[in-house]
């Protein structure tokens, strides 16, 4: 083990507490942001009182939608209207996005966002029964940074404004122990003397526990998590970092610097402190296949790896194995039958784990009928898949994205070079098979997706940010064009006949999505979104892929994405032999 970095930090709250209750105060009027909830900000409105100041704490993260979660009366609310932020260091969009999901919070009543001119500060007007109307403004502590990448971001930040006798004594952004913690991990890792030559460690660890805002929005699966925004903070900000160390554009996909883990936890007292150290991986050891549990269609949270391998031998064909990075094995099979080939298979992206139960609930079903032709890799990024249950047990409802790529830190469908390890399974089941469509089954964040410290939204992934439903990509090489659009509209309609809940289901996101992401309609078949584009890309001519909202998922509603992915499946493939 090497130790980058050991650190504390006061707590802010604390710091600020102690700074305005100082007698000079005493009389003033205090307005302050921070990376707070509502209940440790109240607690410190009422130290300060007991020291003769008026103060009022608000969340620097998300304030408008803080706004109407702890000031705005809304019985009786019929219409609000918003004038948000246009600030040419950032997406036009950027502050109606930052407002989500206040259209799915005031369901049933008329809201419109109207832009406005570049001062940071949300205009409201309120309309209530009767006539009753009222005005407000919201202000969105923001100041420009150059990031770790090297670009230009629009970042919310502590801010302070303290009023006395004289007049204005203070009005300025200040750090928090949110950002201070974040920068002190961005730069023992950036300063570090890597070396030029990829993997530059096998893991990366950083344990950061932080006061933190945990908060339920009381819509659908939506939730405000400051803990889990500094998680992708830190994880996509390193990558970069290293995409830049290494000579690559940023994005890039083939990176390998190894295996990177922010572990940031929501600190029980106190301040933060943050610990950054580079270790090697634990030795692993084959696991023994495991029935145990619910029957696949009852599943309603990931596998365990014991599982998965319990149902790849039930399904049977011709095994293989392939090694990852750590040395897990990552088990696929041919099952051999007078059919087209096809290719399926989940888990790519190891955090996404409504696709891993899809597909092999989907082989069962074809297993059983005549002529079945198919390769089956049930999970494809075992490594990963072991750090995303290693993450779940302190914060199961974050998106985690620390599990996605593999322990060397690449995208493994992007890999660059030998040794193949993962990659080579997708490779080989494809030669083996001779199958020319590739169902692939993916997931992504069922709630807001942000990058506070590094321009709001996901670099990179902005499209992202927001749930919008189940939607279907199909990559096609030329001169496949014409399959792929007929192919598509075999999928979605037989797929709509399945699953009747599924229009529903996706027209309410594609709503409450449109109308902060201001975007028009997607093209939609038999309710389903869908997107037919040519890619020489992919390894197969025919290359399908799902995306369920399924990240931070469980109950019933994994249930519903792990059977619309199971469904997705065997609709393609009886679309695919119409053909």
């Amino acid at each position: 083990m090497s130790l980058l970095l050991e650190q504390n930090f006061e707590r802010t709250l604390d710091a600020w507490v102690r700074e305005f209750s100082d007698p000079s105060y005493e009389g003033a009027q205090i307005e302050a942001w921070l990376f707070e909830d509502e209940a440790a900000r109240r607690d410190a409105e009422r130290r300060l009182a007991e020291a003769g100041v008026t103060a009022k704490l608000r969340s620097a993260y998300k304030p408008l939608v803080h706004y109407f979660l702890e000031e705005v009366d809304r019985t009786g609310l019929q219409a609000v209207s918003i004038r948000y932020p246009v600030h040419e260091a950032a997406l036009a969009k950027r502050f109606t996005l930052e407002a989500y999901p206040l259209a799915g919070m005031l369901e049933g009543v008329d809201l419109s966002f109207v832009a406005g001119d570049a001062e940071l500060y949300y205009a409201i007007e309120l309309r209530y029964e009767g006539g009753r109307a009222k005005r407000a403004w919201v202000y969105a502590p923001n100041r420009l940074v150059k990031d770790y990448a090297g670009q230009d971001a629009l970042s919310p930040t502590g801010w302070v404004r303290a009023v006395d006798a004289g007049g204005v004594r203070l009005d300025e952004a200040r750090d928090t122990e949110f950002s201070l913690a974040y920068k002190a991990v961005m730069d023992a890792v950036s300063k570090h003397p890597w070396g030029g030559s990829e993997p530059y460690f096998e893991r990366l660890e950083i344990r950061v526990d932080i006061p933190a805002i945990e908060r339920e929005l009381g819509y659908r699966d939506e939730a405000m998590s400051t803990v889990e925004a500094l998680h992708e903070d830190i994880y996509f900000g390193l990558l970069e970092v290293f995409q830049l160390h290494s000579g690559r554009p940023l994005g890039s996909r083939g990176l390998q610097p190894g295996q990177i883990v922010p572990d940031v936890r929501r600190a029980a007292q106190g301040g933060a402190s943050v610990r950054v150290w580079t270790e090697a991986y634990e030795s692993v050891t084959d696991v023994a296949p495991d029935a145990g549990g619910l029957p696949l269609e009852q599943i309603d949270a990931p596998l365990t790896p014991a599982r998965i391998a319990h149902e790849m031998g039930q399904i049977g064909g011709e095994p293989h194995t392939v090694r990852t990075r750590q040395g897990r094995p990552l088990l696929y099979a041919y099952v051999k039958g007078s059919d087209p080939a096809v290719l399926i298979s989940g888990g790519q992206h190891a955090n996404e784990a409504s696709g891993v139960v899809g597909v092999l609930r989907a082989a069962h079903a074809l297993k059983t009928r005549p002529g079945a032709h198919f390769a089956l890799i049930g999970s494809e990024n075992p490594d990963g898949y072991a750090m995303y249950a290693r993450l779940r047990e302190h914060n199961p409802r974050h998106m985690l994205h620390a599990a996605r790529y593999s322990a060397l830190g690449d995208d493994l469908a992007y890999r660059e070079r030998e040794p193949a390890y993962e990659s080579a399974a997708r490779r080989q089941a494809l030669a083996i098979s001779g199958a020319q469509l590739h169902i692939n089954l993916h997931g992504y964040p069922a709630h807001e997706w942000t990058r506070p410290l590094a321009g709001y939204l996901p670099r990179g992934f902005e499209s992202w940010t927001l749930p919008k439903g189940f939607f279907l990509l199909l990559r096609h090489h030329p001169g496949w064009g014409d399959k792929a659009h007929r192919l598509m509209a075999d999928v979605t309609g037989r797929l709509a006949g399945r699953m009747p809940d599924l229009a529903t289901f996706n027209a309410r996101q594609i709503a409450v999505f449109q109308a902060h992401a201001l975007e028009p309609g997607f093209e939609i078949m038999h309710g389903i979104p869908v997107l037919v584009a040519q890619s020489d890309a992919e390894a197969a001519p025919l290359a399908l892929i799902a995306e369920f909202p399924d990240e931070t998922l469980y109950g019933e509603a994994f249930r519903f994405a792990q059977s619309v992915q199971t469904e997705t499946v065997l609709a393609a493939v009886e679309g695919y032999l119409a053909l």
